[in-house]
């Protein structure tokens, strides 16, 4: 494997082949013992440590688990293996339902957000979601988006929970707060939920004032980052576009858009100007 290359499409297939031997409450030497193979080939086949990964062996283990519908999907991280940069291009190889960052959130330690554009999916309140989805996915069922709307919620739960909260960052655009989506009503209340956040979750908003602290616009990304002992998983940013994602873990790019961060945080209104000005606005929408 090049040196190069990320390790993340093999460690995100080894945790979804863990996750499947656990539901079936198998241990590592059962489920070996099955497939015919060395446990610890299966378990450096878990921990994303193995070298090349054979595809007959995800067949074989998405038959004893019972899984077959995780065949294509592993099969398409497998083929991601070996790139430098991995690219999930959303109903390509890994179908979109097959939602690598959001297995990705759910470990996550700890959480750095910019947002350029609107409102981070962590932050979003029920009707903000569902205006938002109606219109990317208009050609989907009533049910069907309000399924993705209540899995958005859900998600929240890792900075929302009472026990062991993961913290995280949040710098919005201004520009962000003052573009409408679903109507003032629903504007207000989502303004007033980013300003009664948790104390584990920090919101700062880039005023209009401070213009382009990088000198570019860097689009929205986030950083997440994990306990240590979460597998050795190493810190990944994420890139989302329209068509797809870039998921980076070089430590020279994760260095760059951490840096990135700072120096958009350090010029952001502090929390409590932050908060006063989502405050203000919500009343503004409604007036």
């Amino acid at each position: 494997m090049s040196k190069r290359s990320t390790n993340l499409p093999r460690r995100q297939l080894g945790r979804y082949l863990r996750e499947l031997r656990q539901q079936c409450g198998l241990s590592i030497v059962q489920a070996a013992r099955l497939a015919e193979c060395g446990s610890g080939s299966l378990q450096r086949l878990e921990t994303g440590a193995t070298g090349r990964i054979q595809l007959h062996d995800l067949e074989q283990l998405c038959r004893i688990y019972d899984a077959p519908e995780y065949l294509e999907p592993l099969k398409g991280l497998a083929q991601q293996a070996n790139v430098k940069s991995w690219w999930h291009e959303y109903g390509d190889l890994i179908p979109a339902g097959f939602n690598v960052y959001v297995g990705l959130e759910s470990a996550a330690d700890q959480l750095t957000i910019y947002r350029p554009d609107m409102v981070s999916g962590l932050f979003q309140t029920p009707d903000y979601a569902r205006a938002l989805d109606r219109t990317y996915f208009s050609q989907e069922p009533p049910d069907e988006v309000e399924r993705r709307v209540q899995l958005r919620i859900r998600r929240q739960s890792l900075i929302m929970r009472k026990r062991k909260p993961a913290t995280a960052r949040l710098v919005i655009d201004e520009g962000a707060l003052r573009r409408v989506v679903g109507g003032p009503r629903v504007m207000a209340g989502q303004l007033r939920h980013m300003a009664d956040m948790p104390p584990n979750v920090t919101v700062q908003v880039l005023s209009a004032a401070a213009g382009f602290p990088l000198g570019i616009s860097p689009g929205p990304f986030t950083i997440l980052d994990f306990a240590t002992d979460h597998y050795n998983e190493p810190t990944v940013v994420y890139v989302e576009s329209y068509t797809g994602a870039m998921y980076f873990e070089l430590q020279g790019t994760v260095d760059q858009y951490r840096a990135a961060f700072g120096t958009i945080q350090r010029v952001a209104l502090n929390e409590a100007d932050s908060r006063n000005l989502l405050r203000r606005l919500a009343k503004e929408y409604s007036a």
